[in-house]
């Protein structure tokens, strides 16, 4: 039998947050992916919603043109950086419900590729075991 971790996090208080170890992601549920995530328009090249052709263009267009289509909720045209948008509950858009695996896993973007070294507690996960079903 495989014991899982005894901790739990809170996702807004960061202090609360685990000391990341790779062991931690096969109890965990997914929390990270509960996290604003900033992109690059690179990342949404990969990700398949931009394509090469529009980063000659005005980014605040393809931002324009991504809210309405409800993959970006903001822009912020000084750095150039997207964030993703997500599902009422939080979640990412890209994670599966019933999974709670990324449906783009392949093709994230780098903050996730490079999570938890990048973010707001660096080395550190904020996270919360899977619930049982």
């Amino acid at each position: 039998m495989i014991k899982m971790p005894n901790i739990q996090s809170n996702i807004d208080d960061v202090a609360t947050w685990a000391k990341y170890s790779k062991k931690l992601c096969e109890y965990c549920g997914a929390t990270c992916c509960s996290l604003p995530v900033e992109v690059q328009p690179k990342d949404l090249v990969r990700m398949g919603v931009m394509d090469e052709f529009e980063l000659e263009e005005s980014l605040k267009m393809v931002a324009k043109r991504l809210m309405k289509k409800g993959v970006v909720d903001h822009f912020h045209s000084r750095t150039e950086t997207f964030t993703l948008a997500r599902m009422a509950n939080g979640d990412c858009l890209y994670l599966d419900k019933t999974t709670r695996q990324c449906m783009i896993y392949q093709n994230r973007p780098d903050t996730c590729r490079n999570h938890p070294q990048v973010g707001p507690r660096s080395g550190y996960c904020a996270f919360q075991p899977k619930i049982a079903v």
